[in-house]
């Protein structure tokens, strides 16, 4: 059974720095992870993901910003979120797949102006 529970989120003032992280169960290497993100009143937008071979991909919004990483002997995942601006308040959810989609419960970020 995949389990992803998240945690770092909170409120930082615009231009500062969060990082999140995410503890992973019921995965192996193998899965690709990411995390994705909810505004309010919008749709689930991908912010990064990282493949086993530590391939990364980032939104353009996000890109030179936020950092994606992973350590496989814990299974953990992790984003270090740098320059954060008032839209990148949103739930972030952490991402995997097996068999699926499967998402966390997700933790709040919000970035005062």
């Amino acid at each position: 059974q995949v389990q992803l529970v998240e945690s770092g989120g909170g409120l930082v003032q615009a231009g500062g720095s969060l990082g999140l992280s995410c503890a992973a169960s019921g995965i192996s290497s193998v899965n690709a992870m990411g995390w994705y993100r909810q505004a309010p009143g919008k749709g689930r937008d991908l912010v990064a993901t990282i493949r086993f071979d530590g391939s990364r991909n980032y939104a353009d919004s996000v890109k030179g910003r936020f950092t994606i990483s992973r350590d496989n002997a814990k299974n953990t995942l992790h984003l270090q979120m740098n320059g954060l601006k008032p839209e990148d308040t949103a739930v972030y959810y952490c991402w995997t797949y097996s068999f699926g989609d499967h998402f966390g419960q997700g933790t709040q970020v919000i970035v005062s102006s």
